[in-house]
């Protein structure tokens, strides 16, 4: 069980529940705590008396933003009226629990999620990066899963600032470190700077498990006299309300109104946690199972009671310590990282120990689950808590937040880029090429992802700079999934119902360009204080926008996460809901990559070009403006495109494919000539302009074997999607040459795309 253990003393004068039915006139901290008046007032109702001071802390942390969803869950219930069922099966597990599970078929299944660490990586970038990592793990771990791959969406202020400087190498390690540590492969996300991030960094981080159906484990205590069981780090004094408190916050020009610790990662002791716990699952020995993250004792302790069918007691005072002058609430805040609490039937339980003593991984008992209603801890014998497990973890306010549009959009979108100088010579628009190329949200990203392991573990078939990840799941069949995160956040300023609809196309277009068919997302919301109403409204759009896109796309949202409170004083970020989309390959070794890799190869693109350049990064970089309204949505052309892609795929027709989105045309030719180094010759319209920064939805361009290229019409032919031949991939070519565009070298290009990073953090 355990060795060496710090204990804290038993202290005079803690504030029990007889004391506080006692003394109701007590003057509580709730306000310092977060707590706004009439959710203190309604804390009281339910307990019909004041709460003691660890209840308080325990409503506090359970009833912040970022825990109880009060200001979102009006609007997160839509997600619900979407079907459970994938184009594949079943949804095992959703909303509600560690993370999404959905079959992928062959007996297996796949549990993924992605969630926001934001505001401690602004605080201490480094450690509120890597917990990030280690958080969204343990919720993967926590389904009964072997965490197989993470992803990292982030998001930084202007690239010169100098507190990019400070914020991106720090998160950028964490990430690397402990991923790394772990031995699990990063493969994908994205890297955008803007000025509306300066002191609101968006760390996000996504974790993919695999498991057998059979294997799958949820939060919840049930089983009167099954015993609950701490393992795991000791719990110390970091990060004590850190996420849950944190994150409930804006900032302001002093910085964050509250600074508690971030939590203090250790992924070696994470590493053999997850070998801990499948150990556990082997052996049968786990009735149910919650990570400590957010909220720590708190949450695992009311959300498993909560979920179950009976009450709990728990003795806090054995709960193995780090620092012994913890008091008790802090012991229920500390979201001290490494940490798992499980159910144990109690003719089991001498296994479970015996397991977790050959990982050397500390186990503590610290209940049992009964058959009362309250959840019930005590300290040295004493009642500290005494409460209704489901009005702290479930039953918590919500908020209906006035919403307005507003008031700046008309003018906004009625600044379109339209009117823009566009280059008119040949040597305008290779310059512009270029300038687009080297633009910081274009250019190479390898001085970042060359810090994460991508390959170990020897299951990942693509990543980064492909669209999508992909990552082999079973070995002997080559079953594998790919995964995508995208956001456009100018088009969410824009217009935050089509951006958000963007932003699912684009993630749903990438995992297709793969091979992969798309069949479940998850999600991470990213915006301003939700006392904002025009953020408010902002928010309602975007999840409408998601609900229709999943609806016409057949897809689920299996869980995600909401991050609000980016805000500096008045000035909010833009809206950013990050969408992740989960696709399936029955054989990985099939999946089609986004570069072409040899000579002689036919090149189409798929899919209409219209005059859309609001909000592209042509007119982002070229122009320094942002107005106007998104490209246009249409969903059922980007369902088609997205089986051309998968049965193009299936079929060994397509070589090479790559989703046309942020740059256009011009930026994925680019990219396709730099990641071989196999040149290309493309001849266009009459308008090369449009034909190259044009950034309409529902494209890709594709390159193809001559002798496939008949295949391929067919298959766009039968789905209703536009094919126009551009060009021939040419081995011999050095570089990119464009009719109607000044010629770029191979070295130029790669100069202009891979300069820019290193320039400024060396």
């Amino acid at each position: 069980m355990t060795d060496n253990i710090i204990q804290a003393p038993s202290t005079e004068g803690v504030d029990t529940v007889g004391r506080a039915a006692e003394s109701p006139d007590v003057v509580q901290p709730w306000a310092q705590l977060g707590l706004k008046e009439e959710e203190y007032a309604r804390i009281r109702e339910i307990l019909g008396r004041r709460p003691t001071s660890a209840e308080l802390a325990m409503y506090s942390v359970m009833w912040s933003e970022h825990c109880s969803y009060k200001s979102s869950k009006v609007h997160l219930r839509r997600f619900g009226d979407l079907p459970a069922e994938t184009p594949i099966g079943k949804q095992l597990a959703g909303i509600g629990e560690n993370a999404g599970v959905v079959d992928i078929g062959q007996g297996w299944a796949v549990t993924f999620k992605i969630e926001s660490h934001n505001h401690p990586s602004y605080i201490e970038p480094h450690q509120g990066a890597a917990t990030g990592v280690g958080g969204i793990v343990r919720d993967i771990m926590a389904m009964g899963a072997r965490p197989i791959a993470v992803m990292d969406p982030l998001r930084f202020g202007a690239l010169d600032h100098p507190d990019t400087l400070r914020v991106l190498p720090g998160v950028v390690a964490g990430i690397g470190g402990y991923g790394n540590c772990l031995g699990l492969p990063n493969i994908g996300g994205e890297v955008v700077f803007d000025e509306c991030y300066q002191g609101n960094p968006l760390v996000n981080a996504l974790c993919v498990g695999a498991l057998r159906h059979e294997d799958l484990h949820l939060a919840k205590a049930t089983g009167v006299g099954n015993k609950v069981v701490l393992f795991g780090a000791k719990t110390g004094g970091d990060g004590i309300g850190g996420v849950s408190v944190l994150a409930s916050e804006t900032f302001d020009s002093a910085g964050p109104t509250k600074r508690p610790s971030v939590q203090v990662g250790d992924p070696f002791a994470e590493k053999v946690l997850i070998e801990c716990c499948l150990d556990l699952y082997r052996a049968g020995v786990v009735e149910g199972i919650q990570d400590l993250g957010g909220a720590g004792l708190s949450c695992a302790t009311s959300e498993l009671a909560s979920a179950g069918d009976g009450g709990m007691t728990i003795e806090l005072d054995t709960v193995p310590l780090r620092d012994a002058s913890l008091r008790p609430e802090e012991i229920l805040m500390s979201e001290s990282q490494e940490r798992m609490m499980a159910v144990v039937a109690p003719d089991q339980l001498e296994e479970f120990l015996a397991i977790t003593d050959r990982w050397d991984v500390e186990a503590t008992v610290l209940g049992e689950v009964t058959d009362g209603t309250h959840l019930l801890i005590s300290w040295h014998g004493e009642t500290i808590v005494d409460v209704p497990p489901r009005s702290v973890a479930h039953d918590g306010p919500v908020y209906e937040r006035p919403m307005q549009r507003p008031a700046y959009l008309d003018a906004l979108q009625a600044d379109s880029a339209l009117g823009l100088t566009r280059p008119s010579t040949p040597a305008e628009l290779r310059e512009q090429l270029l300038q687009v190329l080297a633009s910081p949200n274009i250019c190479d990203k390898s001085w970042i992802t060359d810090q994460y392991d991508r390959y170990v573990r020897g299951n990942t078939s693509l990543a980064m700079p492909d669209d999508a990840g992909v990552v082999r799941v079973d070995e002997s069949t080559g079953l594998g999934v790919a995964l995508s995160t995208d956001c456009n956040a100018r088009f969410a300023q824009l217009d935050p119902y089509a951006g958000a609809q963007l932003a699912l196309a684009e993630a749903y277009r990438n995992v297709a360009t793969t091979g992969a068919l798309p069949v479940a997302v998850s999600d991470c919301l990213n915006f301003g204080s939700p006392e904002d109403a025009g953020v408010m409204w902002q928010f309602s759009q975007a999840v409408d926008g998601i609900v229709d896109g999943c609806r016409a796309f057949g897809v689920p949202v299996t869980g995600g996460n909401v991050s609000f409170y980016n805000q500096t004083g008045a000035t909010a970020i833009h809206p950013t809901p990050v969408l992740s989309v989960l696709g399936v390959l029955e054989d990985v070794a099939r999946r089609t990559p986004s570069g072409w890799s040899t000579g002689g190869l036919y090149l189409f693109q798929l899919g209409a070009t219209r005059e859309e350049f609001d909000g592209s990064e042509w007119a982002g970089v070229v122009h320094g403006h942002l107005g106007g309204t998104p490209p246009q949505v249409d969903l059922s052309a980007e369902r088609a495109l997205a089986d051309v892609l998968v049965q193009g795929a299936r079929d060994g027709v397509i070589a090479a494919a790559h989703d046309l989105s942020q740059g256009g045309l011009a930026v994925a030719l680019m990219e396709g000539v730099l990641r071989h180094g196999i040149g290309a010759r493309i001849s266009l319209s009459d308008n090369v302009f449009t034909d190259l920064f044009s950034e309409s939805a529902a494209r890709a361009v594709v390159a193809v074997a001559p002798e496939h290229a008949d295949a391929l019409a067919s298959l766009c032919d039968g789905h209703g999607v536009e094919m126009s031949a551009i060009g021939v991939t040419a081995a011999e070519i050095d570089g990119l040459q464009i009719e109607g565009v000044d010629s770029m070298t191979l070295g130029e290009l790669r100069r202009a795309h891979t300069d820019t990073l290193p320039a400024v953090f060396g």
